[in-house]
This record gives C-alpha cells, sequence and structure tokens, in this order.
C-alpha cells in the first residue's frame, strides 16, 4: 500500500501501486475536484502538485508518489484564498468549471516558480484544455494573480464554498417559487 503526504496528512491508500494517482485520490481519499477528463494527459483536468510540480495525475501511479507530497485543489485552498482562484473570479475565467481545478493547479505551479510570468511563458506553463475557451482570460488572471503574489495589487475573498438551495432560492426566487413556499423537494 502506498504511502505518500496528501493535502499535508499523511495517508496509505490500499489500492494496486500500479494504480493511477488520479483514482487513489478520488476512489480511496474521497478528493473529488481532481477531475478524470481524458486519461491519457492531454487535457490537464487531473493536474495536481507532487512535490511541487504541475503533473497529470492519470499518468503518475500511486507507487510513483511513494514518499512524496501532494496537493490537490481541495489542498490549494480550503477557503478559494490563493490568488489564482482569487484572480479567476475576478476575471470571470471560469465558465462550466470542469478544467478549473487543474488549471488553477497548473497556475499556482507556474507562479510559484515564477510570479510575474509573460502571456507566452503562461501558454507554455499552462497546458490544460478548455472547451469553453477562457484562455485570454485565463492569460489575464494568472497576471493578476502574479500581481497579487508580488503584493502589487489586492482582492477581495471569493464567496464561501456551499451556498444551499434555500439561500439560493431566496436569492433569485422567480427562479424556483416552490422552494420559497416551503416546498422540501
Amino acid at each position: 500500500m502506498p504511502r505518500l503526504t496528501v493535502n499535508d496528512h499523511p495517508v496509505e491508500i490500499a489500492l494496486d501501486p500500479r494504480t493511477p494517482l488520479l483514482w487513489g485520490l478520488r476512489d480511496a481519499a474521497n478528493l473529488t475536484g481532481t477531475k478524470y477528463g481524458c486519461g491519457v494527459g492531454d487535457c490537464g483536468a487531473c493536474m495536481v502538485l507532487v512535490d511541487g510540480e504541475a503533473l497529470r495525475s492519470c499518468l503518475i501511479t500511486l507507487g510513483e508518489c511513494e514518499g512524496r507530497t501532494v496537493t490537490t485543489i481541495e489542498g490549494l485552498s480550503r477557503d478559494r484564498s490563493h490568488p489564482v482562484q482569487q484572480a479567476m473570479v475576478a476575471e470571470q475565467a471560469i465558465q462550466c468549471g470542469f478544467c478549473t481545478p487543474g488549471i488553477v493547479i497548473s497556475a499556482a505551479a507556474l507562479l510559484a516558480r515564477n510570479a510575474n510570468p509573460g502571456e507566452a511563458e503562461i501558454k507554455v506553463a499552462i497546458p490544460n484544455l478548455c472547451r469553453c475557451g477562457v484562455y485570454p482570460r485565463l492569460v489575464r488572471a494568472i497576471q493578476l494573480a502574479g500581481r497579487v503574489m508580488r503584493r502589487e495589487e489586492t482582492l477581495s475573498a471569493a464567496p464561501a464554498p456551499g451556498i444551499t438551495v434555500q439561500d439560493a432560492a431566496r436569492a433569485v426566487p422567480a427562479m424556483n417559487p416552490t422552494i420559497d413556499q416551503g416546498d422540501p423537494r
């Protein structure tokens, strides 16, 4: 059973060491922020940090992660306060959100190496595919996150995760009036 550190917690994953890290994280550790996209390393939806390096978790096995430190999107920032997360919201660089965790991880790795990347460096360092096509906004978001990391700019916190159905209905009652009437659905 492979032993590794995941999001600052030592874990022993009871799966075959040849299992892709992706499935160890999703199935054994219940960390579902890391997404299965293509399974062959093309899309980047499964990107995680392994010892600080952005890697596709569908291509690295649990055995290859033995003794290493893995950071998933859940471990990057539980309250969405990481500069990349903040900048992605500020620049509206999120559409459907499926690829977002992998992009955030790739961008965080880039900015850890260089907090002032140019557009060309960003395009090379972010191999993630986004079907919604947020690329121009993504470049702006990463540059904004870099400015925040360099303390040249500040951003306010993103809303906390987990809005309830009732809160959402109160915010936009016309969208679902049955919830306002106490319907348990």
